[in-house]
């Protein structure tokens, strides 16, 4: 967010009712915050140049294209160098089944989430994929056997 942006409470609330629901027609969204169409349409496209609200997606049921099983795998590489990062990074970034890739402090360096349909298709990916990179050293995996909270959703 640019520093001369004016977070009001107007702004908040556009960005709260888009979060639940980017779908919303700007009409609605008008009525909602209690601003004209033509206000609210300024407001929310000011919200887009200034790139505070950087795109729109389609969040996909996973367990219903087939993806029922969850993991975040955390990898420690055997170099800490900027090159090492650089290849993992592109060795995992056509991998389908890695829906997020982190770069993150701590004992290990990445931490991705991987989805695949079950737990012989996460050995495959696991084996064939995690393993085959040269970069890798560690590799800790931490099934997800339920979500309580889910924002992505």
């Amino acid at each position: 967010m640019q520093q001369n942006f004016k977070m009001d409470k107007y702004n908040q609330i556009i960005l709260s009712e888009l979060k639940k629901n980017a779908r919303i027609s700007n009409a609605e969204l008008a009525d909602v915050i209690g601003l004209s169409p033509s206000a609210c349409l300024r407001r929310v496209q000011d919200l887009e140049s200034k790139g505070v609200i950087a795109g729109y997606r389609v969040v996909m049921n996973e367990k219903l294209l087939g993806n029922g099983f969850t993991a975040y795998v955390a990898v420690g590489l055997k170099s800490h160098s900027k090159s090492s990062q650089l290849a993992f990074e592109k060795a995992v970034s056509g991998a389908t089944e890695v829906k997020e890739c982190h770069n993150v402090t701590g004992p290990f360096e990445y931490l991705l989430r991987v989805e695949t349909s079950d737990i012989d298709a996460f050995k495959v990916f696991h084996t064939d994929v995690l393993g085959s990179i040269p970069q890798v050293n560690t590799i800790s995996t931490h099934v997800v056997m339920e979500s309580a909270k889910d924002e992505r959703l």
